[in-house]
């Protein structure tokens, strides 16, 4: 493989494109639009329609673990109140996925690309007459 795992994690962690490593994942200048696909390699980022929906339950999932479960761990300590956990919590459950979103599309796109680094342009071999392109 042309790409390693490693690189691909190094490409997630950094928002970068999991198959030539170009800072292309979002369009220059905006915080959310993301482009269709990489301008230095044409590596769709979409891939189906849908694609994306595991990057909202990634989202969602690390908001949970990171930021909701020790608020109501602080507050079951006696360190915070209730109202002072539930204003934290509230503002916590809105403001902390608007800062994850970046990362939640680009760890979504390493998580795939980590399990079937076969798909990435970079890695891709003539499938033999009895396989196909998902082998």
């Amino acid at each position: 493989m042309k790409v390693s795992r490693p690189r691909i994690v190094a490409a997630g962690l950094t928002h970068c494109c999991p198959n030539c490593g170009g800072h292309t994942l979002f369009i220059p200048g905006t915080l959310f639009q993301l482009n269709q696909q990489c301008p230095d390699c044409g590596l769709p980022f979409e891939r189906d329609e849908g694609f994306f929906l595991g990057s909202m339950s990634l989202n969602y999932g690390v908001t949970i673990f990171a930021f909701l479960i020790p608020v109501l761990l602080l507050y079951l300590a006696d360190v915070l109140s209730g109202t002072a956990a539930a204003i934290l919590a509230g503002a916590g459950a809105i403001i902390f996925p608007i800062l994850f979103y970046r990362s939640s599309r680009s760890w979504w796109l390493m998580s795939y690309y980590f399990f079937l680094p076969q798909h990435l342009p970079a890695n891709r071999t003539e499938p033999a007459s009895s396989e196909d392109e998902n082998n």
